[in-house]
């Protein structure tokens, strides 16, 4: 499945262009279009914002793709691809929208350059370490996967992922929020600038990734991966060089609030998104299934575990069809014969 999909040109291509082109893009824009209010979206919250859509999500698209039933295969081919393209294209987003937005040239109250500070501030290091773990994680799996012909060790593999994905959910979440307390910003007290700003790419990003799907024609269950993938963006990337970026408490405290809040927003709007899809069977899922049975039940294997169970092969269900109709043939001319001598005896 997964070497089929990295085949597929149409879904691969759509899925690139969507994180590495349209996603920063949109980004840019809404910087662009709210920058002016910087009382309520400040040049901190903008330069976050930037970095937030030019950061595809990683292994946390995966988990929404495994745990909804999406196309899973599709989901770790593009995660894989676009984890080795984000080694150069996010530093080249970067240079490019925030020379655009802000400038090179332009400097803070302190002297700073504030598009170059960017670039400057995040610790490529770390990126290129989880980049070559969230690959590692990928051939790991699909070497366990090749090695153990179970299909038991698959699925616990599969509920074993999804629990690792809740945890890690629910951690990024915990030390994005906690901050170091000399900051003033709070999430839930901005300018509705913040709000419209930081939401615009995400729910502009889920249409237009359907949009392109269905041009395309990609099936249904593909159109939620790609979905998905798109608009799940690396909000750790983010809080990571919001820390370093911003000697200043408050402007700090203000880009924080940009991947905090992303992190819900995306959380949100995809598990509304997932769902909707599920009831309008676009999922490999039955959508007049459980929703609790779906959500711990994966249907990527679910055909080979029949066969498994069944222990037949297609070849033995050929052989026993055509056995099956020279015995019935058999079995009707005897019919034929018993009936014709009951009538002969009653007459």
């Amino acid at each position: 499945n997964l070497i089929h999909q990295l085949k597929n040109k149409f879904a691969i291509g759509t899925g690139v262009a969507m994180q590495f082109l349209i996603m920063p893009f949109l980004g840019f824009a809404a910087v662009m279009l709210l920058r002016q209010r910087e009382a309520g979206f400040s040049p901190a919250m903008g330069l976050t914002l930037l970095i937030v859509t030019a950061s595809p999500g990683g292994s946390y698209s995966n988990w929404w793709c495994s745990t909804f039933n999406a196309d899973l295969a599709l989901s770790v081919a593009m995660t894989a691809l676009s984890t080795i393209m984000s080694t150069f294209l996010l530093p080249a987003n970067l240079l490019l929208y925030a020379n655009a937005a802000y400038g090179f040239g332009r400097q803070d109250e302190d002297g700073t350059e504030q598009g170059e500070n960017i670039l400057k501030s995040i610790n490529f290091a770390k990126i290129f370490i989880s980049i070559a773990i969230v690959i590692g994680a990928i051939f790991l799996g699909l070497l366990a996967s090749f090695h153990y012909h179970s299909h038991t060790f698959q699925r616990w593999c599969n509920r074993l992922g999804s629990l690792s994905g809740i945890a890690l959910i629910l951690v990024s979440a915990f030390l994005s929020s906690g901050g170091d307390g000399e900051g003033e910003a709070k999430l839930w007290d901005q300018d509705w600038s913040f709000y419209v700003a930081v939401s615009l790419p995400c729910l502009l990003g889920l249409v237009i990734s359907n949009w392109l799907a269905r041009l395309v024609r990609l099936d249904k269950p593909e159109c939620v991966t790609l979905a998905v993938e798109c608009c799940y963006q690396n909000v750790g990337i983010a809080t990571s060089a919001a820390v370093s970026m911003f000697p200043d408490p408050q402007q700090r405290a203000e880009a924080l609030l940009v991947p905090l809040f992303y992190g819900f927003i995306e959380a949100f709007i995809l598990g509304l998104y997932c769902l909707a899809a599920w009831k309008a069977g676009w999922t490999k899922a039955p959508k007049d299934e459980r929703l609790c049975v779906i959500l711990v039940k994966t249907y990527e294997v679910v055909d080979d575990d029949e066969d498994e169970d069944l222990g037949t092969s297609d070849s033995d269900l050929e052989m026993t069809d055509w056995s099956a109709t020279d015995e019935d043939v058999n079995v009707d001319a005897n019919s034929v014969g018993e009936k014709k001598s009951v009538v002969e005896t009653i007459e």
